[in-house]
């Protein structure tokens, strides 16, 4: 099995994951936007989490699409027509005025997420199979795009406040859609430049029916699943942590950002990490190791602040007084995020191995799933935060979803073992046995 990159690997490598730095860090931009835009518009936390949820909603839903016809067309021209498509919204939203216009623009800003599954099929069909892993993984670090507007945002928007440019661009939070609006013209003429000619199209002169033919398969939801837990909920968390840190700690929307990061950082850049552990222990392993941590985590997370009320023979008396301080609470989601940035990559380690000539199609599933549980997420969190009264049902709700992940895993693992006989169990990780 080679192991050695083909001519125009690494090119193809580094200008997919820098524009898809680029379109993540527009795609979740109202992560941090969204604060000063609830100021000036006078949003309630709902109606600001469906901001984001829109955005999310069409960053996932045409990856399946994106997938197939990355594999038919190439990734040079899908990539190139993807950033002009989410330059134009992106430009818009610095002159919204109304709620309802907002609304529609971040809907149409979030073309930028579906850049995922057209990466992954354009890198899938340059990088061999012994590195496929490793290649995906740091790919998918692009995810670190979600801490740009974080890192930067907060700044740039105090520094010009009140100020205009060219006499017609304004400064504060609407300065920032401006600037990635030209960024993402630019990534577009030097992906077009740059990327080798010509492209690989593993998909050409396949029929649909074909390239669809594998989500028949049970498994294929069930990686679509995993990728939920590990990459939807880190979409949702990552909008959703500036406002938690703002109004649970007090904070500052700066120091709010950069505590975040702090979770998306890991989250990302240890994505090629988890790429290579997949390589080299197997994807399986990795994911045991991922939903452990994670349910470990969430678990202290998801516990209330307060304390019980114990009745005595004096009356009534408290015990057990708990909260949780914010160096304690940011620990600990940092740890989360080094488990999402783990797991992420060894979902789509599985994909190559099982459907080694359907990654398009399968990979765009997964990713359209995974990005649709970013969408849900985040308006269920405002809605359970209204109706409980308590921030940590957030981490309540990651804990149940995880732990169903986990429990199906394992029950599939059980019945592969005692299908198979457990001599077969060195087996699972080449994708042979049927899952």
């Amino acid at each position: 099995m080679s192991v050695t990159p083909r001519p125009g690997a690494v090119s193809v490598l580094t200008l997919s994951t820098i524009a898809f730095t680029l379109m993540f860090a527009v795609w979740l931009m109202f992560g941090i936007l969204g604060i000063p835009i609830r100021d000036e518009f006078g949003l309630s936390d709902v109606q600001l989490s469906w901001l984001t949820a829109v955005a999310v909603l069409n960053g996932s839903i045409w990856r399946l699409p994106a997938g197939i016809i990355t594999d038919r067309f190439g990734g040079r021209r899908v990539f190139a027509v993807m950033l002009l498509m989410a330059a134009v919204p992106t430009f818009l939203v610095s002159f919204a005025h109304d709620y309802g216009v907002l609304l529609v623009l971040a809907f149409f800003v979030g073309i930028a997420g579906n850049s995922f599954s057209a990466g992954v099929s354009w890198n899938n069909a340059w990088w061999p199979d012994a590195r496929k892993g490793f290649a995906l993984g740091v790919f998918g670090a692009g995810n670190v795009g979600a801490s740009v507007t974080k890192l930067i945002g907060p700044a740039l928007i105090a520094a010009t406040a009140g100020s205009t440019y060219l006499g017609w661009i304004v400064g504060g939070w609407r300065l920032v859609p401006v600037l990635y609006a030209v960024l993402l013209v630019i990534m577009a003429v030097l992906v077009w430049l740059l990327a080798p000619r010509p492209d690989l199209l593993p998909g050409q002169g396949r029929s649909l029916c074909s390239q669809l033919r594998p989500l028949k398969h049970l498994r294929v939801w069930r990686f679509s699943m995993y990728y939920v837990v590990v990459f939807g909920a880190y979409v949702a968390l990552s909008a959703w942590l500036p406002l938690y840190y703002v109004d649970n700690y007090g904070l500052d929307l700066a120091v709010a950002a950069l505590l975040t990061a702090s979770f998306i950082f890991p989250a990302s850049l240890l994505r090629p990490l988890g790429g290579w552990f997949s390589d080299r222990f197997g994807a399986r392993r990795v994911m045991y190791a991922t939903f452990t941590v994670m349910l470990a985590v969430l678990f202290f997370l998801s516990l209330p602040s307060g304390h019980l009320v114990v009745q005595t023979v004096d009356g009534s008396a408290t015990a057990l007084p708990f909260t949780m301080p914010l160096a304690a609470f940011a620990s600990l989601v940092f740890v989360l995020g080094c488990a999402m940035g783990v797991g992420k990559a060894a979902v789509y380690k599985h994909i190559p191995d099982y459907f080694p000539a359907d990654v398009g199609s399968v990979g765009g599933l997964v990713g359209m799933l995974g990005g649709l549980g970013g969408f849900v997420l985040p308006p269920v969190f405002a809605y359970t935060l209204a109706l409980t009264g308590l921030p940590t049902s957030t981490f309540a709700i990651l804990f149940v979803l995880t732990a169903a992940c986990a429990v199906w895993m394992h029950l599939t693992v059980w019945r592969m073992l005692h299908t198979h006989s457990p001599q077969l169990a060195g087996r699972l990780e080449s994708g042979e046995l049927a899952g």
